[in-house]
């Protein structure tokens, strides 16, 4: 995602279009690996934007959700975000604190493999 950068105005996630929660996808920012997904809504947002550190929606605690804040230690910094073109998901490219991002202690939330056998397989770090 490089190239020229032009600046718009009114720019801004549509929180509104999906029912106030967006999906954010979270990228490792030097390496590419995918690590996780997760939902934003508009709080959670503003307090990224705030703090440089990832926060997110808890779609089954139901509340604002600091990443690695107060528990593990783990936060995600934020090195870029974009919005796609619909401005209905966010892609996050992070700094993992600690190198692990899943609930699990894994390093990816991404750790069921398909096989040819269309059975899943746990996929060690």
């Amino acid at each position: 995602m490089s190239g020229k950068v032009i600046e718009l105005e009114n720019i801004k996630p549509d929180f509104e279009k999906t029912g106030g929660l967006l999906p954010a996808v979270v990228q490792d920012a030097k390496t590419g690996e995918i690590l996780m997904l997760a939902y934003m809504n508009y709080e959670s947002f503003q307090q990224t934007l705030i703090t440089g550190e990832v926060h997110y929606w808890s779609r089954s605690r139901r509340e604002l959700w600091h990443k690695g804040g107060g528990s593990s230690g783990r936060v995600q910094k934020v090195k870029a975000l974009y919005l796609d073109c619909d401005l209905d998901a966010i892609l996050i490219k992070i700094e993992q604190v600690g190198g692990i991002s899943c609930h699990t202690g894994r390093r990816s939330c991404f750790h069921y493999q398909l096989g040819i056998d269309q059975k899943f397989r746990l996929v060690e770090d």
